[in-house]
């Protein structure tokens, strides 16, 4: 992708969606979508404190 930081905001869209049809497809997922993100555990459910 070309530097955009010189360019007005209509033509940097436009050079990024250039960019972007160019750009080879990626390849689909092997995996579920999301499953790969960081688990957080849930707080406890009891009585709350106040």
């Amino acid at each position: 992708m070309p530097d955009t930081k010189v360019l007005p905001k209509e033509e940097r869209k436009a050079a990024k969606r250039t960019a972007r049809k160019k750009a080879a497809p990626k390849a689909e997922r092997t995996y579920e979508r999301g499953s790969k993100k960081p688990k957080v555990k849930k707080a406890s459910r009891g009585q709350s404190k106040r």
